[in-house]
């Protein structure tokens, strides 16, 4: 079987049949190793797949990196998909403000800010590989915060 990244499936060369990974209890379907480090715990980031969309996740901690522009679909996709009633969470910690870590692609100090949307979590950018990093459940609180953009 072979790795088709784009479909988020592995393809046998021979029969042309497909294997799809099982989701995670994030959703998250494990595809293959990476070579790059998480941030947090050191031990290798997986590439993976979440939804129709493409990044890299850590098996120990469960935080993942993903592009910058895939953050707001991702989340408006899983707010359509969510199936229980917006939940707006309590603030970050503001010590997580403190936080340096180093970007898994270039490894230069990634910033941390809070997120400008809803969901009361704090990011970490770098703009230069223009990915995130989020932390275990971030992404849900995200997704389950209320969107005053849609509501009415």
């Amino acid at each position: 079987m072979q790795l088709n990244v784009d479909r988020g499936c592995y393809v046998c060369p021979y029969c042309e049949s497909e294997f799809v990974p099982q989701a995670n209890i994030d959703g998250v379907r494990i595809m293959s190793p990476s070579d790059s480090d998480c941030p947090l715990c050191k031990t290798k980031l997986a590439q993976a797949r979440l939804l129709e969309y493409g990044l890299l996740y850590c098996e120990t901690c469960k935080g993942m990196l993903l592009p910058m522009g895939d953050l707001e679909p991702i989340s408006e996709d899983l707010r359509a998909s969510r199936g229980m009633p917006a939940y707006t969470g309590l603030p970050p910690d503001p010590h997580a403000l403190d936080r340096q870590i180093a970007c898994p692609m270039c490894h230069q100090t990634m910033d941390t800010h809070p997120y400008c949307g809803p969901g009361n979590v704090i990011l970490d950018s770098c703009e230069p590989c223009e990915v995130l990093w989020l932390d275990r459940g971030e992404l849900r609180r995200i997704a389950l915060a209320p969107d005053h953009h849609y509501s009415t």
